[in-house]
């Protein structure tokens, strides 16, 4: 039995480097969005052929085919280059897996998961892309990690990477920070079937209570960075006369509000680093 397996790390790309992943998200942005904006003309298209269809000024449909068909879609992507040079310049793969992100959303708005897919903003404070593994492309060699076209990146490895390497996503955070998120497959161990339950009783005072008696206990982390995080809030409202000219305080503020998010998926079994508000990594 495979499981797939995700790992978080910190990295610390050059400017050449980090330039070269802003582009990157912009393109697959372009990308996402252009065959969006053909989507949706084709579905209004149909919306307008059918509302014909129902008066009686047309006999039959015949706008509507797949809502989007991911491999015709990326062979499109070559002749798109030709038009915009600048696609030239990043990750091929990045830009196909944008496509199979728009494909794979609208077949979930389809199957009434999700909504519509939306126009991804330039304004998100989180921005990132995706790139897949392919003939050795994405590799972990010592404190570098090498991805497709950014080369070798220095990063903080927290623990050794387990399994074999499927994807990455390189993600910059609001206070301009870079993770990479590297989802591997791992060979798992099935565990026997005890045939018992356990009731559990989630609480404030304490995390959980078991039926069978067992406790475990609230390790309350917004308490220990509570007066830090105050503290910031409080330089931060000072400044509101300069805050387009003093972003620090704010960012100071995010900074201690991602190690109580951390800590927290920390503690509920998630596999994420734990970041301290001076960059360093806490084990």
């Amino acid at each position: 039995m495979f499981i797939h397996k995700a790992f978080k790390f910190r990295l610390y790309p050059n400017q050449k480097q980090m330039e070269l992943i802003h582009k990157t998200i912009g393109c697959s942005r372009f990308v996402f969005n252009l065959f969006l904006g053909k989507q949706k003309e084709k579905d209004a298209y149909w919306s307008i052929t059918e509302e014909m269809k129902q008066n009686g000024q047309l006999s039959s449909n015949n706008w509507k085919g797949d809502y989007l068909n991911k491999y015709e879609t990326i062979k499109e992507l070559p002749e798109l280059k030709k038009q915009y040079s600048f696609l030239k310049e990043v990750d091929s793969i990045a830009l196909q897996k944008s496509v199979e992100n728009l494909a794979d959303a609208y077949s979930r708005y389809y199957k009434k998961q999700n909504k519509l897919p939306r126009f991804k903003s330039k304004k998100n404070p989180v921005q990132s892309y995706v790139t897949k593994h392919t003939n050795g492309n994405i590799a972990v060699i010592d404190d570098h990690i090498k991805l497709p076209k950014l080369g070798f990146v220095r990063f903080a490895k927290s623990r050794e990477v387990h399994g074999r390497i499927l994807s990455a996503t390189i993600r910059r955070n609001p206070s301009g920070k870079y993770f990479v998120s590297l989802t591997t497959e791992v060979e798992g161990t099935e565990l026997p079937k005890t045939n018992s339950a356990v009731g559990i009783d989630v609480g404030l005072k304490d995390f959980a209570i078991l039926s069978d008696g067992t406790i475990y206990s609230n390790p309350k982390f917004f308490r220990s960075l509570e007066e830090k995080l105050v503290k910031a809030q409080r330089i931060l409202s000072r400044r509101q006369e300069r805050a387009l000219q003093q972003k620090k305080p704010l960012d100071e503020a995010k900074n201690y509000q991602k190690p109580r998010c951390n800590r927290n998926r920390r503690f509920k079994g998630s596999e994420y680093e734990e970041e301290s508000p001076s960059g360093k990594s806490n084990q």
